[in-house]
């Protein structure tokens, strides 16, 4: 899977059918490699599980790897009608393990994944035997303004293409490493936007971030009982280190790793260490 273009890494993907989330049955994506003890990769927005193309292929030999695609990103159900709020997210991530099988799980969590990774520790922290938070949403942080101007419902009246360049013209924002803006992470993470579905679905994904998600977490971080890793890329212009360092500070025994090559993209910017500290948490945890 390693330098897998976006074609590939679809054509891996599975798919499973969840029931009781909306009045319709909905379809997730996901990624499912490896064997071992299970680690669940949650990715945020505009992007799609694809984020992980490079960091899965180096925790397969140790870890079951789900990397599944959140309600309207990527390949999962993309219709126009249902919730894709944080909360709902929260919900279809239980629904999956449950699907699958899976009682407990490591659970990664980036951008507005790390959101969703957040209410599993708080809201159902039986099924979450690991924490790891990586440059993920919080506080009042966010949504970044290239969020805001996309949630705008006007936005439908925009062509996929032009929608498509404008999540491509701030990738570069989020990455430290200039040579890692590759054609292939470019076109990988805005092809499941660049048709008329996929240009609706994420201005939808846009309109569904609200603040006060995170800000009704904050006196509840001081409950998350899971063992918790803080990971996060310095460098990040949205998500900064003082929310990280904050993290660390309010979630009991939550340890803090500074990613120094790194910025938000820092599955993209350093996969190696970014799977280091995963796995060396794994194991030590």
């Amino acid at each position: 899977m390693a330098n897998m273009n976006h074609q590939d890494f679809t054509l891996r993907q599975k798919a499973i059918e969840l029931v009781g989330l909306s009045h319709l049955t909905l379809k997730v994506a996901y990624t499912d490699e490896g064997d071992g003890e299970p680690v669940v990769l949650l990715h945020g927005i505009p992007t799609w599980s694809y984020l992980y193309h490079d960091v899965i292929p180096l925790m397969v030999s140790e870890c079951r790897v789900l990397a599944p695609d959140l309600l309207g990103h990527g390949h999962s159900d993309r219709r126009d009608c249902f919730d894709r709020s944080l909360t709902a997210q929260t919900l279809m991530v239980v629904k999956f393990l449950d699907t699958l099988g899976i009682d407990q799980a490591t659970i990664v969590g980036h951008d507005t994944g790390g959101g969703v990774a957040l209410i599993m520790g708080i809201e159902h922290p039986d099924r979450v035997k690991r924490l790891v938070l990586a440059n993920t949403v919080a506080y009042d942080s966010w949504p970044i303004d290239d969020m805001m101007m996309l949630g705008n419902p006007a936005w439908r009246t925009k062509t996929p293409a032009e929608v498509a360049e404008f999540i491509a013209s701030g990738l570069p924002d989020g990455l430290h490493n200039a040579e890692r803006l590759t054609n292939e992470f470019r076109d990988g993470i805005i092809a499941p936007y660049s048709d008329e579905e996929g240009k609706i679905s994420l201005i939808r994904n846009a309109i569904a971030l609200n603040t006060n998600h995170t800000m009704a977490l904050v006196e509840r971080h001081k409950d998350i009982g899971a063992p918790t890793l803080v990971l996060w890329g310095v460098h990040d212009p949205w998500q900064t280190i003082a929310d990280g360092e904050r993290l660390s500070r309010e979630i009991p025994g939550a340890r803090l790793v500074r990613l120094e090559n790194a910025s938000h993209w820092l599955q993209q910017d350093v996969p190696g260490d970014f799977v280091r500290e995963i796995l060396a948490f794994v194991r030590g945890s």
